[in-house]
């Protein structure tokens, strides 16, 4: 599976919002894949993922991949403030969102620890607890 994840670049990121409502957007991981059950975004502190983030750890990220194959990856969610760590992740792809890289005010890694994959490819199908 880690060999799939590391392939896959966008994901549509879901998190809770306020009244059980689902919100779902698109996210890049940049090809920052080495997957070992992490999952790393960036985003601006100020936006809906963030706050549902806040709210509520947990996240869901849904991956396509080709040949037929789906990846739902269920897990926790943690906001990292650490301008070390993001320098550890930054590509510079990201510039285009974030004019001054890792000095963008209001910058955040989202990091997406992963407790359950369910996937399927082709006819085959399985899930994956991690802990």
């Amino acid at each position: 599976m880690a060999k799939k994840m590391k392939d896959l670049d966008i994901c549509m990121m879901s998190t809770n919002g306020p009244r059980g409502i689902v919100n779902t957007r698109p996210m890049s991981n940049n090809r920052d894949v080495k997957y070992n059950g992490e999952s790393f975004f960036f985003s601006s502190m100020n936006t809906r993922k963030v706050n549902d983030i806040k709210r509520s750890a947990s996240v869901s990220l849904s991956f396509t991949g080709g040949g037929g194959s789906y990846i739902i990856v269920n897990g926790k969610a943690r906001l990292i403030k650490d301008k070390t760590l993001w320098e550890t992740h930054w590509d510079q792809s990201l510039n285009q969102w974030f004019k001054k890289g890792v000095n963008t005010p209001g910058l955040v890694l989202i990091a997406v620890k992963a407790t359950h994959i369910k996937y399927w490819e082709k006819y085959k199908e399985g899930d994956i607890e991690l802990t």
